[in-house]
């Protein structure tokens, strides 16, 4: 039997993001795929709408498919979210693959990163990605995932729910990828958060911003199957 490998998508995302990585880890694993709560089409109940809660959902995900042992990678949001829920629930979890996920939050820096989303700016001055996310979320309407995400932003500036406490004593294989461009989870908070943890590792992608679209999926889908082998 493959092993079990689930994909988590970033904010503002959805799984349909993650299919061409789906795609070429098929043949070697069973790759399982979630819209977060408010994503990809899901209602967006406001309560829902918190890390705390996504980090929920995951491990209801896997209680629900009875995955044992499971593998995950998780971009951006994803990725934050996967170590919430297994800091939690250990010992389900085989290995974490991260990439792009901002750890360092603060007031200041979620103020910042909450300023850019504002629905009737993004409309304005980039159209294109209003489109985009109208198409990941229909029939749900794009401009309340915007702003669920830019308040659930700042929740996690005022209270950040990853730290060195609980990320030092989460034991499961994590291998913490961030892009060399990566303006938005930054290469030195990366690493820092890295070595929080028990078993992390750090890599730095070369030439890699941090648009999921822009990595070299190749790539990093064979530095995940490589992990997973290592930690299998």
């Amino acid at each position: 039997m493959k092993p079990a490998l689930l994909l988590l998508h970033g904010a503002l995302g959805s799984a349909q993001q993650l299919q061409p990585l789906a795609d070429l880890l098929a043949p070697h694993f069973t790759v399982q795929t979630l819209n977060f709560s408010g994503h990809g089409g899901r209602e967006l109940i406001p309560g829902e709408f918190t890390m705390r809660h996504f980090a929920q959902e995951i491990n209801q995900f896997i209680a629900a498919k009875s995955l044992t042992e499971v593998h995950v990678f998780g971009y951006s949001m994803g990725g934050y979210a996967a170590l919430l829920a297994a800091t939690e629930q250990p010992q389900v979890f085989r290995s974490i693959t991260t990439l792009g996920t901002k750890f360092d939050w603060s007031p200041e820096g979620a103020a910042a990163e909450a300023q850019m989303l504002n629905p009737e700016k993004l409309q304005a001055k980039v159209p294109q990605f209003a489109e985009q996310l109208a198409r990941l979320h229909a029939p749900a309407p794009w401009q309340g995932v915007v702003t669920a995400t830019a308040q659930m932003m700042q929740d996690l500036g005022n209270a950040p729910a990853l730290h060195e406490l609980n990320l030092s004593q989460l034991t499961v294989p994590v291998q913490v990828l961030v892009g060399e461009l990566d303006k938005t989870a930054g290469v030195e908070d990366s690493r820092q958060f890295a070595l929080y943890l028990v078993n992390g590792s750090f890599e730095v992608l070369p030439a890699t911003p941090h648009p999921l679209d822009r990595a070299n999926i190749r790539d990093l889908a064979d530095r995940t199957a490589q992990f997973i082998a290592a930690n299998s």
